[in-house]
């Protein structure tokens, strides 16, 4: 299991070693890549906590971590700056209306479901802004949802993980490792974006 501390975070010419630097800044990596990316980010993070850089509880608490920061700011910019052009750019695409049409229909559903559907991740935060559902409530509905989503995600990725350590058979050396893990997480990123074609063109 790889380890950021000691002497085996270094290699013998004194360079940092890979594993170190995912160990280090992985959490941080699946913070971030879970507010902006999404999916992909916390499918990796559980991959990698299945490979021990990181608990799978500091992967879960990251995804959602990430996911609730981003949606709170993109729902703040729409409450704040509705008239601002970006607010405005965002309001002339197809799935911002979409967004307003299921959240007069289905205000709490909406509110805590739109980032698991594909198109509206995004979107969804700044059309809820600029509606009159308060704060306080967009912010437990999005706390809520967020921890479902980061755990379910990256719980996927961990699943994932063993999986494919389960088919493949244990694998020795860190090339090895490290080649599997890359190879997955080329695997989910690229189902995730199949997926998503899919969807649009269904919706087109």
């Amino acid at each position: 299991m790889p380890s950021c501390c000691g002497s085996s975070a270094s290699r013998p010419d004194g360079r940092v070693s890979i594993e170190a630097i995912i160990a280090r800044y992985g959490v941080i990596a699946v913070f971030a890549g879970a507010g902006f990316e999404g999916e992909t980010a916390a499918v990796a993070g559980g991959m990698l906590a299945h490979q021990g850089y990181f608990a799978l509880p500091a992967a879960m608490a990251a995804a959602a971590a990430g996911s609730f920061f981003a949606d709170q700011l993109f729902f703040l910019l729409g409450r704040r700056f509705r008239q601002h052009r970006w607010v405005e750019a965002v309001r002339q695409r197809r799935a911002f209306a979409r967004a307003i049409e299921l959240l007069e229909r289905y205000p709490h559903a909406f509110v805590f479901s739109f980032r698991f559907v594909y198109g509206f991740r995004t979107v969804s935060p700044v059309a809820i802004g600029t509606s009159t559902v308060p704060v306080r409530t967009f912010l437990v509905m999005n706390l809520i949802a967020a921890v479902v989503w980061g755990t379910l995600f990256v719980a996927i990725g961990y699943l994932f993980g063993h999986a494919v350590f389960v088919l493949l058979g244990r694998m020795h050396g860190k090339h090895h490792v490290m080649l599997l893990a890359a190879a997955g997480v080329a695997a989910v990123i690229a189902t995730i974006h199949g997926l998503r074609w899919w969807q649009g063109r269904r919706e087109r």
